[in-house]
């Protein structure tokens, strides 16, 4: 099949290992939706007609292979929801054309290179759910001009709240000084959760009895008022 160009096997309940020997002349390769594990194969980055690749949702392990760039005529990229690791490999630089790159989901760590802010044909990028730590390297102008931008599901990320606004709701904290995530201020819900803790201002019987609480505090309750009433009434009339 040496005239072979795309190669389409999706959804497919397809197993075992992605074959280290691919014909060169592909240009299109879909795998996404099935249970091939193990490691993307090295091999895959001899393809350099390669413009589509999609190995999401498999259970594939491991790190990207660092000859990634290799692949110069890549357009558009899909890892994401599998279990691979380490971090994005540099060489990914070389790739001019990059459009799409989703690599969500996963294991991978280390810090997100400044490369992908240089890619000027990048429209689509989602790094979410992942272990990504430090400061995130992207302005505003770079966010503003794709379509899908997505860091969220980082915890050890963070943002320059100097250089980058709140209101752009990245779901991921702003630095402190040392250039880790601050803590988030707790939420109405968090707090209202926390009503049953030891540290709450309130306990529990606060919430419905707090107004017979201030009505206690400042004046008789109805209950005494009443009390002294016919206690009165009753000594005027055994006293006539």
């Amino acid at each position: 099949m040496k005239k072979l160009k795309s190669i389409t096997i999706s959804h497919a309940n397809l197993t075992g290992y992605i074959t280290k020997h691919l014909n060169l002349n592909l240009t299109h390769i879909d795998f996404s939706g099935n249970k091939l594990r193990g490691k993307i194969p090295s091999s895959i980055t001899l393809l350099e007609d390669l413009d589509f690749l999609n190995l999401s949702s498999n259970a594939l392990v491991g790190e990207i292979p660092t000859s990634f760039g290799d692949l110069i005529s890549l357009q558009n990229l899909s890892l994401a929801s599998n279990s691979l690791s380490g971090s994005i490999p540099t060489s990914m630089s070389a790739i001019p054309g990059l459009v799409h790159i989703d690599l969500s989901s996963n294991q991978l760590n280390g810090t997100i290179p400044r490369f992908i802010s240089e890619m000027k044909s990048l429209k689509y990028l989602n790094l979410a759910n992942n272990d990504f730590h430090g400061v995130m390297p992207f302005n505003g102008s770079f966010i503003k001009k794709l379509v899908v931008f997505k860091v969220g599901g980082n915890s050890n990320l963070c943002y320059n709240h100097s250089i980058l606004s709140s209101k752009l709701k990245l779901g991921i904290a702003p630095c402190d000084k040392h250039g880790l995530p601050m803590s988030p201020p707790a939420s109405k819900a968090d707090s209202s959760s926390d009503d049953n803790s030891s540290d709450s201002d309130y306990d529990e019987s606060s919430g419905d009895n707090s107004s017979g609480k201030s009505e206690h505090h400042h004046g008789p309750s109805k209950v005494l008022v009443w009390g002294v009433m016919l206690a009165t009434t009753f000594f005027i009339r055994m006293k006539r």
